[in-house]
């Protein structure tokens, strides 16, 4: 990447702006009155690809008990060890890709998302520089694989699908890729990404 490049990407994430919600493109549903929002932290790492950038994500493992077989950025959350959500980001991404947490440059922080399980996540901007040994925490992680940015900021590619979810219609972004399909808060965060990057 060339100064100017990383000079965009960081004035991007500098912008003032508000945060998402998995509730935003769903104005029938509204949050849980008197919830108590979890913090936790992911690792949006760009990567050096064939073609410009890539964004580094995991397929997660279809044993898991919570969202299996889903694509969803390294992190999680944050434990009272964690400095906060972008160290509980490093932490998870070293626990779940074999990514070492002093890697990643931070380019800045995305808005954070609240999800409809009570999560308040921190998308945190890394540039990862050259390869390292990827290695697929077993039992969490059943695929590491990348999306070229340029994907991801093409508004084309993003459009809004719907399901049911706990006897309610609820909206959410999908951004597929290939075999990958991409949606809910990980699509979310991604259209925010794209909306800073896009002229």
């Amino acid at each position: 990447m060339t100064p100017p490049e990383i000079a965009h990407l960081r004035a991007a994430l500098a912008a003032p702006g508000s945060g998402s919600s998995d509730f935003d493109i769903n104005p029938d549903a509204a949050p849980p009155r008197g919830r108590v929002l979890k913090s936790a932290g992911v690792l949006v790492a760009l990567q050096p690809g064939r073609v410009g950038l890539d964004v580094i994500l995991t397929k997660r493992a279809t044993t898991l008990k919570h969202h299996p077989g889903q694509i969803a950025f390294p992190g999680g959350r944050q434990d009272p060890g964690d400095t906060g959500p972008t160290d509980a980001a490093l932490r998870e991404a070293e626990e779940e890709i074999g990514l070492p947490r002093t890697r990643p440059e931070i380019l800045g922080l995305l808005p954070t998302h609240e999800t409809v399980t009570t999560y308040l996540v921190t998308p945190v901007v890394a540039l990862i520089d050259g390869a390292f040994d990827e290695t697929p925490e077993p039992g969490e992680v059943s695929e590491i694989f990348r999306v070229p940015l340029a994907h991801i900021t093409d508004p084309a590619n993003y459009r809004i699908e719907g399901r049911l979810w706990r006897g309610t219609r609820r909206a959410y972004y999908v951004v597929p890729y290939g075999p990958y399909y991409i949606w809910g808060a990980t699509a979310r965060i991604l259209h925010t990404l794209a909306d800073r990057l896009t002229p």
